[in-house]
């Protein structure tokens, strides 16, 4: 089974990944942030590095997804493929950030790996106004991120309630950030992993039937 973690910069992905991973003893996939050669340089040039850095998230997410496929395992993601090629690419080329020739090549190289993929079982959205998400960016301290713009974390939030909105791929759980404090809050937690289970329980259907 496949869990992937979506939602907006800030919104707590990597932390609730961790959190569900623990719960349930799944298997955790990390976004790859810290070895990510291109973020600094993105965050610095966002027009002269956006093709590359999001061809490096959409190799390294392929990556990731066809070794699932090939796994016995559960295993919970933070931040699936699909959010690269229909929130942070088409962002960058709609402000201008990406050439109209690069994304279209983006696209080609997605729709061709997404023929060799399979969705999500389930897919958590982590739902959050901008402000909770500069609170969040602002605690976590990353150097790279004290440049991200205002503006572009708002694009990326309507371009993610756009994408949940028309989402049909698996089964979908939204949990609001504004309202649910899963990193500090037991009680918190405890409503999502109920939630988790809700969705989960309907996924298959019990031994012998068919």
């Amino acid at each position: 089974m496949y869990i992937g973690v979506a939602g907006n910069i800030g919104s707590g992905k990597t932390t609730l990944t961790t959190l569900l991973g623990k719960q349930y003893k799944w298997e955790v996939q990390y976004e790859d942030v810290d070895d990510n050669p291109y973020l600094n340089d993105f965050y610095t040039d966002m027009q002269r590095w956006s093709f590359n850095l999001q061809v490096y998230f959409l190799n390294s997410r392929f990556r990731q997804v066809t070794d699932f496929q090939k796994s016995e395992n559960t295993i919970i993601q933070d931040r699936t493929i699909y959010e690269d090629a229909h929130i942070f690419a088409p962002n960058l080329h709609a402000m201008g950030l990406m050439t109209t020739r690069d994304y279209e090549n983006y696209l080609r190289l997605f729709d061709l790996m997404s023929e060799f993929i399979q969705p999500p079982d389930l897919l958590i959205y982590l739902r959050g106004s901008v402000p909770s998400l500069v609170n969040q960016i602002q605690k976590r301290g990353r150097e790279y991120e004290n440049t991200i713009r205002l503006d572009y974390l708002k694009r990326l939030n309507e371009r993610y309630e756009a994408w949940i909105q028309r989402y049909d791929l698996g089964k979908l759980l939204v949990v609001d950030i504004d309202e649910l404090n899963f990193e500090e809050s037991k009680e918190d937690l405890g409503m999502i992993v109920e939630r988790v289970n809700a969705e989960l329980h309907g996924l298959f259907e019990p031994a012998g039937k068919k």
